[in-house]
């Protein structure tokens, strides 16, 4: 056997190896949606912050996708100097179905003034997240103990 065959052998078995260690996994994938949705909250671009919601958004007080949308747009436009601090406190993945219980202060500012709208100093909102796998991208459809307006 020649060397560029034995090379060409060892490639065909090691890349499955590769690809299943560098791949991503679920929970990871999930830790990045949550990073890029506060990343993309705070700089108040919405279309980035929907992308990471299915369409069949649904929550405890009858809110959709589209409630969101529209709701996310008049608040943009009303605050500034927004900052997200969060805490991850569980992650739990099950198929194609997922959950995160995420501890959430969200502070932001009105013209001068400024004060937090989820959660305080002293106790954060406890939120919890639910998504579903669509293709290969995670996307939250549905949360739990936001409390009704926000």
């Amino acid at each position: 056997m020649s060397k560029r065959m034995i090379a060409l052998l060892v490639l065909i078995f090691s890349a499955p190896l590769l690809f299943y260690l560098l791949w991503p996994s679920d929970e990871n994938r999930i830790r990045k949606l949550f990073k890029e949705g506060a990343r993309a909250f705070e700089a108040k671009k919405l279309e980035d912050v929907m992308a990471k919601v299915s369409f069949n958004y649904t929550d405890e007080h009858g809110l959709s996708y589209l409630f969101l949308k529209d709701g996310g747009t008049r608040f943009f436009s009303q605050v500034n100097d927004i900052k997200v601090e969060y805490e991850i406190k569980g992650i739990e993945v099950k198929d194609d179905k997922a959950s995160a219980q995420i501890d959430v202060r969200v502070i932001a500012g009105r013209g001068q003034d400024a004060g937090y709208i989820a959660g305080d100093a002293a106790k954060p909102l406890s939120v919890k997240f639910y998504l579903e796998k669509e293709r290969t991208t995670w996307l939250v459809v549905k949360t739990e103990g936001l409390p009704h307006g926000y």
